[in-house]
């Protein structure tokens, strides 16, 4: 039997988890890592943190599976994307605290761009609108803003990389200053067509060019672990940020395939092969991976609050005391009777994308309970999806046939169902939620040799549950209305 081990750094958890050939969890561990706000919009956490969690878990699996470190063939590694890290390259110690992708510190910088008319060029350079959410502008923040790093960065002592890139430093011991392509391809940086940095961007936002990794392969061979780190030396081979491993671990290898991840966040990715299309419906372009010399594309729509509502409803409002609660609470009622919530705490993502948007709990009377608003906050998750998905139906010739589902919410039949209605496509939830850990892991299995193609990795995925479309078009319509005159209401030029 081959083993690979997945790390699985994500926005409020470490993971590893060591998978067989088949896909199959052999073992696991977690630890959560701590999350400061300092001001409004600002989202940090300690980068030493993200190391020492990281590097823990991976011990702990190894420890817990009866393994060694030798019987592991290959090690891939996912990650949380546009979070931005500095440190420096002497002493690997970090240099600020990583600015994670919620944070909101550099939309002054991003104004400006869009003041001097530069959207347009960074969309077709990048496939990314101008936003606080990439990484460009953090790095841009954090040389402007920490006493010294400039000039730090211009002696050529700065390195500046994603959690993919500090992670693979640390697992060399500095040895590595790389970036996996799908990462540098959501930074605002990357030249889509040519998957390098783009110099012209380089200049005009003014970044010493000696801070920025090599961007490398997703199937890369990288190197093996430093000797000493874990009782044996794993060939790293296999990266991808989070979002795009989650549609490589649902084996959405084809052109016209999609995968939603419901997290923190909501991520639709909608593969479209070997060709860069660009949105006319305010969807980002991102590099999908790049694997077996042949880069792959996709369309991609965000949603800021999905889980982190039900965190809003058990921690803000104190209506649920866990988060497993929310879906038997909600089915205390068939229906909303009229409740919305529209959850736009941090902005609006896709395909609104207004960040001065705020949250509106809207259509209470005195009728209206706990139960109520509890399923108008897992409706509004579907209907943020639904939003995303009538933006990439308009984008693309093909319709879609089937959307497949992963995350931790993926796990609740009501909302799952409640999706398929309002989409009006079946929703396929697959045996295996570990989507986002398989998808680098597979990656890794790819580049070692375990699998040989494509297809040996798809016939891992196994259906759990099929949900199919049962609602009348009627009743469809009655809740997209509901749902579209809340939403105009919250925006902030409404």
């Amino acid at each position: 039997m081959s083993y690979l081990l997945a790390l699985d750094q994500g926005t409020t958890s470490s993971r590893a988890i060591i998978f067989d050939e088949h896909g199959k969890v052999y073992a696991s561990a977690q630890r959560e890592t701590q999350i400061k706000t300092p001001h409004s919009g600002w989202v940090e956490q300690d980068a030493m943190e993200i190391w020492t969690t990281q590097i823990g878990v991976v011990q702990q699996a190894i420890a817990s599976a009866r393994l060694l470190a030798k019987d592991i063939k290959a090690l891939g590694l996912t990650n949380q994307r546009e979070t931005t890290i500095v440190w420096d390259k002497r002493t690997g110690r970090p240099l600020a605290p990583a600015i994670i992708w919620q944070d909101r510190r550099a939309t002054d910088w991003c104004n400006q761009l869009i003041q001097n008319d530069l959207a347009s060029k960074i969309h077709k350079k990048t496939g990314l609108r101008i936003d606080p959410y990439f990484s460009a502008g953090k790095l841009v923040w954090l040389l402007e803003n920490v006493d010294g790093l400039r000039a730090l960065a211009e002696q050529g002592h700065v390195a500046f990389g994603t959690v993919d890139s500090w992670l693979i430093w640390n697992l060399t011991q500095g040895a590595e200053h790389v970036v996996e392509a799908s990462n540098a391809s959501r930074t605002m940086l990357m030249n889509l067509e040519s998957q390098q940095w783009d110099a012209e961007l380089i200049e005009l936002f003014n970044i010493p060019a000696s801070v920025l990794p090599k961007i490398i392969h997703s199937d890369c061979y990288i190197s093996n672990t430093a000797s000493g780190l874990l009782g044996a030396e794993i060939p790293i081979c296999g990266v991808l940020g989070d979002q795009q491993s989650a549609l490589f671990g649902q084996s959405c290898f084809e052109a016209g395939t999609a995968k939603n991840t419901y997290g923190t966040g909501c991520f639709m990715l909608f593969n479209t092969g070997t060709q860069i299309q660009f949105s006319k419906n305010q969807l980002l372009t991102t590099l999908a991976w790049s694997c077996q010399k042949q880069p792959h594309y996709a369309l991609e729509g965000s949603v800021f609050m999905a889980g982190a509502i039900v965190q809003w409803l058990r921690d803000g409002l104190g209506i649920i005391k866990n988060s497993a609660e929310v879906e038997s609470l909600a089915r205390q009622v068939t229906d909303t009777d009229g409740v919305v919530l529209v959850p736009a705490f941090t902005g609006l993502g896709a395909p609104h994308w207004d960040s001065d948007a705020r949250a509106l709990l809207c259509g209470m009377s005195r009728g209206t309970n706990k139960s109520h608003i509890a399923r108008a906050a897992l409706e509004s998750i579907a209907f943020q999806v639904s939003d995303v998905l009538t933006a990439m139906q308009s984008d693309i010739s093909q319709p879609l046939k089937e959307l497949r589902v992963d995350g931790g919410a993926s796990q609740n039949d009501m909302l799952m169902q409640f999706q398929a209605d309002i989409l009006n496509v079946p929703v396929l939830r697959p045996k295996l939620l570990e989507s986002t850990a398989w998808g680098a892991a597979a990656m890794a299995g790819l580049r070692a040799g375990i699998f040989s193609d494509l297809s040996e990795i798809s016939a891992s995925w196994q259906l759990d549950k099929a949900f199919e479309p049962n609602m009348s078009e009627d009743q469809r319509q009655y809740h997209l209305t509901l749902w579209n005159q809340a939403l105009q209401r919250t925006k902030s030029h409404a």
